[in-house]
């Protein structure tokens, strides 16, 4: 089943059937979750006919990095200052969620050194805490395409005392889409390609079955901070961003540009990018210095 948010505000629930989005009687997502699923309401809503938002806008986002030692590896060809280690978890914040084909807006008085990062996320079906990787299975809800967009100028300074959040928590650099799909229509989440597209340029080009740590040991690992139902879990990026290439200025995106997020079973997660003055309306502020 691929569960969708739909519409405008807020937003309403359902899941797609065919070209047609049946409504659930439930009035967001993370709710859907912790009532453990909703009946029909027997409207219909023609998939082509309406807007898709973020699926779901969590109450906890867990970052995992490091976790594609591909990742890693391509680092050392820039000469990256600090060790990408397989446990790094941190916290996105979740204000700057969009949805498919919403844009990411380039706030270029902050940098000028915009990156992509294709990512598998994971949405969590219920609350728990300290469970054992066996467990796990019973608290997947469902998987969904996260686009981990980063600033890197803001990064590289940022670790240098090793902690990094500001540059990847910057209002709309936080696609997450198109749909979640439930774990019935992905029988092993460790054997998905996984691909990223920039203009129709294959850029990121890799498979799930390159995780260094499952995704049972993710979610068992981070159960000691305590998940709600609808929370959020990423597990990490796969080689091929522009940061990490010899060649980076050339690859950063730049308003015009479009990413097209790919996952096998999961679908396609498509986001523009457009520049300050186009998603505002208005100059961008002056340019801050760090």
């Amino acid at each position: 089943m691929k569960l969708v948010t739909f519409g405008e505000g807020a937003g309403r629930v359902g899941y797609v059937d065919g070209k047609e989005i049946a409504v659930l009687d439930v009035p967001t997502m993370r709710e859907w979750f912790e009532r453990g699923g909703a009946d029909e309401t027997g409207e219909r809503v023609a998939l082509a006919e309406t807007r898709l938002r973020a699926p779901i806008i969590p109450k906890k986002f867990f970052h995992t990095a490091g976790n594609f030692r591909e990742h890693e590896t391509e680092s050392k060809q820039v000469g990256w200052t600090h060790e990408i280690a397989p446990w790094i978890v941190f916290f996105q914040n979740v204000d700057a969620i969009i949805g498919p084909d919403e844009p990411v807006i380039y706030p270029e008085h902050l940098t000028e050194e915009l990156d992509y990062e294709l990512e598998l996320a994971i949405v969590l079906k219920k609350a728990g805490k300290w469970f054992p990787p066996e467990e796990a299975a019973d608290y997947i809800g469902g998987y969904v395409i996260f686009n981990d967009i980063t600033a890197r100028d803001i990064q590289r300074r940022e670790m240098r005392s090793g902690v990094f959040s500001f540059c990847k928590a910057i209002d709309t650099f936080c696609p997450l889409g198109p749909w979640i799909v439930t774990p019935d229509e992905v029988p092993d989440p460790h054997d998905l390609a996984m691909t990223l597209r920039v203009n129709g340029a294959e850029r990121q080009v890799s498979h799930s079955s390159r995780m260094s740590v499952t995704i049972p040991a993710i979610l068992s690992h981070y159960s000691a901070l305590g998940y709600s139902a609808g929370d959020v879990l990423s597990t990490g990026t796969v080689s091929g961003v522009a940061g990490f290439s010899p060649d980076a200025a050339s690859l950063y995106l730049k308003p015009g540009d479009v990413m097209e997020c790919e996952i096998e079973r999961i679908g396609v997660l498509r986001n523009p990018v457009v520049s300050w003055q186009d998603g505002h309306g208005e100059p961008a502020p002056p340019r801050a210095r760090w």
